[in-house]
């Protein structure tokens, strides 16, 4: 089928999944660096990404700020800014693109094919996106924390289509399942596909559709152009 669109998620998809213990060890560092107990930071930081992923918070330091009044704890702005510059080191890092990236997005821009993007994300991703190799080839880059939506909210998937304008049906989505974004994305219309790479750590819990998933798989971003001609 000839596909007007191709719509992406980024974590998983575009690029690799973060590291567990990279992510262990940067939340523990944001707690040193803002004297708190590391595992205490830790669990308020996981434990508010539905706040961070809809953009109830302001700032990367407001979210901070957040975790020290529940913790019951003060730091001074120089420790909070310290705090917010190892999240969006670790971030960046994290926003590399997979190795067949580019050239696979490249190939879909040169062969007419229009290219959106979906993240659940928190304010790092915004911050640090105009610095990524996407920019040039991502039409539509749609963040949860900027639209104050989450997949699978059938909302942020039109809003998507809207922006690019085509219609769902005209749709293909790119995602590694979590969020039960594939099941979102199928049931407004679009034409879901599961990327699920050979390399990858499988520890990630939100991805209730990669186990449930019967539809079309791919390995490797370079064989969604398989599927567009």
């Amino acid at each position: 089928m000839r596909y007007q669109a191709v719509i992406f998620d980024l974590f998983g998809t575009l690029v690799d999944n973060f590291s567990r213990q990279e992510h262990e060890r940067t939340l523990s560092d944001m707690g040193t660096a803002l004297g708190v107990p590391g595992t205490d930071f830790a669990r308020l930081w996981v434990g508010t990404f539905e706040q961070r992923a809809t953009g109830q918070f302001a700032s990367i330091p407001g979210n901070i700020e957040h975790i020290l009044a529940a913790l019951d704890r003060q730091a001074n702005a120089e420790q909070i800014a310290a705090a917010a510059d190892i999240r969006l080191d670790f971030t960046r890092r994290g926003l590399a693109p997979r190795s067949d990236a580019v050239a696979t997005l490249s190939q879909l821009r040169a062969a007419g094919h229009k290219l959106g993007l979906i993240s659940d994300c928190s304010l790092e991703v915004p911050i640090l996106w105009a610095d990524t190799p996407f920019v040039p080839l991502v039409e539509v880059p749609i963040f949860s924390c900027s639209v104050h939506l989450k997949k699978p909210d059938p909302r942020i998937y039109r809003l998507a289509c809207e922006r690019l304008r085509v219609s769902p049906g005209d749709c293909l989505y790119v995602g590694d399942g979590s969020s039960r974004e594939l099941t979102g994305a199928w049931a407004v219309g679009m034409h879901p596909v599961l990327i699920r790479v050979p390399y990858e750590d499988s520890y990630d819990a939100h991805r209730i559709d990669a186990e449930e998933w019967h539809g079309p798989t791919v390995a490797a971003l370079s064989e969604v152009l398989g599927l567009v001609q």
